[in-house]
């Protein structure tokens, strides 16, 4: 029997894929498995029972990763489940930044209390003109889960499509429109688009990619797109652009205490995945992911270990061990086994980063000797057998 804890309020959805073989528990320090969605966890003393963390959205910031790592626990996200939200939050971003909608809606409630509205209305709407998206050009930055959707329904709009993203996945690829100009740099992204979203993650190569050298080479008036991650733009430079009329408008789903009240800034509270679908699809996941890896040893999703997934063992026995990416490691692994007589039936080995994975199909049980000589390895940080 596993037992899980929630840090936060988790979708029915995804509480119902939960089978008999797993328990609800209010002590976190029982638990085999912690699901989360924005608690904050670095300051969280993990017990030993703990092997994965699942956070039902796609970032991790308020995760231990590397500490988690070193614990060996096995630190799960949901990419893509709450894409969806935020591609139809990014488009209406798009026609916020082209058509003055907040501030005709503002006006309307100054004038709501006077006689003649209607005619107040006519006489002052011009002051709220705007431009449509059919026919601008639209540079996306990143074209993965949510900017490859959204380039393609910008090309049903009738827009012109640029795409920057020189780590796309075949898969990825394969789903784009065909009529997106593929771009290798962003310089071409700044140079021809009258919109830029942005959909990329936070690295050192990312952060404030969108600062005074950046905005230079964009065009007058550009509008620009953030629905990814705050410290993707900087600010001060946004807002001399903004100040100066190169840059037409902001549109930022990350308001601060410096962009929530810079003019021309359309500042959204954090509403991108804020969705009872996006909420549903991340717990469903979340929960479908900790129960692979519990029962099957699988690892789908994970941020600080590597993907691998063996589905059902139907063998004897199945051994994961969860170790340190360095030289030997697998041929210590099978010495051992090997020593007992063995039969490795199936096998799988990926590293990431620092960290690395094997998975042992066995055609027979180990002893509690054998298993204790994997743990023994320099760099084997954590063993487990999967009961069949």
């Amino acid at each position: 029997m596993f037992q899980y804890h929630y840090l936060n309020k988790i979708s029915d959805k995804g509480t119902a894929l939960w089978t008999e073989d797993y328990q609800k528990t209010e002590d976190v320090a029982q638990a085999q498995a912690i699901v989360v969605r924005s608690a904050a966890m670095h300051e969280m003393d993990f017990s030993k029972e703990l092997l994965a963390v699942a956070r039902a959205g796609a970032g991790v910031n308020n995760i231990p990763l590397d500490r988690c790592a070193k614990e060996g626990i096995v630190v799960f996200n949901t990419p893509g489940a709450n894409a969806n939200g935020v591609v139809e939050l990014a488009l209406c971003g798009m026609l916020l930044g082209s058509r003055d909608v907040i501030g005709g809606i503002n006006w309307v409630q100054t004038i709501k209390d006077t006689p003649d509205v209607g005619k107040q209305v006519e006489k002052g709407k011009s002051k709220f003109a705007g431009n449509e998206i059919k026919g601008k050009s639209l540079g996306v930055i990143g074209l993965g889960a949510i900017g490859g959707p959204l380039a393609n329904a910008a090309c049903k709009l009738g827009m012109e499509v640029y795409g920057c993203d020189p780590f796309i996945s075949i898969d990825a690829a394969w789903r784009l429109d065909s009529s997106i100009v593929h771009v290798k740099t962003r310089d071409e992204i700044y140079e021809n688009s009258d919109i830029i979203t942005l959909h990329v993650p936070l690295l050192d190569d990312t952060k404030k990619m969108i600062d005074r050298e950046a905005i230079a080479k964009m065009k007058d008036g550009v509008i620009i797109l953030n629905f990814a991650r705050d410290l993707l733009v900087d600010d001060e430079a946004m807002e001399e652009a903004l100040k100066s009329g190169k840059v037409k408008r902001y549109i930022t789903d990350f308001p601060n205490d410096k962009t929530a009240g810079m003019d021309g800034v359309v500042a959204i509270p954090h509403l991108g995945a804020s969705t009872e679908e996006s909420e549903d699809n991340c717990a469903k996941m979340a929960v479908k992911q900790v129960m692979n890896y519990l029962q099957n040893g699988n690892i789908v999703n994970s941020v600080n270990f590597p993907n691998c997934d063996m589905g059902v063992c139907t063998k004897a026995s199945r051994i994961t061990i969860l170790h340190k990416n360095i030289p030997n490691m697998l041929s210590q692994l099978t010495n051992v086994l090997a020593g007992e007589n063995i039969n490795i039936s199936d096998l799988i080995n990926r590293s990431k980063g620092e960290y690395a994975y094997t998975m042992f199909d066995l055609d027979s049980i180990p002893s509690a000797i054998a298993v204790e000589k994997l743990k023994q390895i320099d760099g084997v940080i954590r063993v487990r057998e999967i009961d069949k």
